[in-house]
């Protein structure tokens, strides 16, 4: 078992995002997980063109760092997403990667894994920005365990409690990657935006070969 986390904090070791994504992986080894930290603030990661050459080919037009931190993704079975709050948002690491992996959510690349995310803010959007992560780890077929945010301008103490969760959080998802624990509710989800995907990949099948192929040989169309 597996678990790659994954920090999108540009403060580097400076981080306190990065504070809650180890405390995760530190409770995922108490079950027995091989962990994988990865700061995408330290890897060329280059904005999304838009070109769609992914969805005829599979692969990206840029030569990057992103197709190894796609790959570290295949091989991991739990993923874990921190970012601190820009704007309500993101930070702009994380985003160029979610743009950049169009592909992988129309093909659910992920899915069987399991995921969960972390956040810390000054004064709010934490709860946003988790939703937000969870949503996307949910768009690539993993489902999630949960989440932890913090907001620190208001209370610096707090991150001490916040570390305490996102370890608990840690030893549910190793729990549940072990017992394949069903999720049904969001299961139900992943289902749905399966048929939306099916029925948009079979409009454009003509353009998507790459897509269109990788469905049909998992047997979803």
């Amino acid at each position: 078992m597996k678990i790659l986390g994954i920090n999108s904090s540009p403060r580097g070791k400076n981080s306190r995002t990065l504070k809650l994504v180890d405390a995760v992986l530190d409770g995922a080894r108490q079950h027995g997980a091989e962990t994988e930290l990865v700061d995408i603030g330290a890897l060329d990661i280059r904005y999304c063109l838009g070109c769609l050459v992914c969805y005829a080919e599979g692969e990206c037009v840029q030569e990057d760092d992103l197709a190894e931190l796609v790959d570290k993704m295949l091989s991991a079975d739990g993923i874990v997403l921190g970012s601190p709050v820009y704007m309500h948002g993101v930070t702009a690491q994380l985003k160029t990667v979610i743009d950049r992996m169009a592909d992988a959510i129309h093909c659910q690349l992920l899915s069987g894994k399991y995921g969960c995310s972390v956040a810390t803010c000054g004064g709010s959007g934490d709860s946003e920005v988790l939703d937000y992560m969870n949503h996307f780890l949910n768009e690539l077929g993993i489902v999630t365990v949960g989440q932890v945010g913090v907001a620190l301008d208001r209370n610096p103490a707090a991150l001490d409690a916040a570390i305490n969760e996102a370890f608990k959080l840690g030893m549910t998802l190793a729990e549940s990657i072990q017992t394949k624990r069903p999720y049904p509710a969001q299961e139900k989800e992943i289902a749905a935006r399966r048929a939306f995907f099916a029925q948009l990949i079979e409009a454009n099948k003509a353009d998507w070969v790459h897509q269109y192929e990788y469905w049909v040989e998992k047997g979803w169309m």
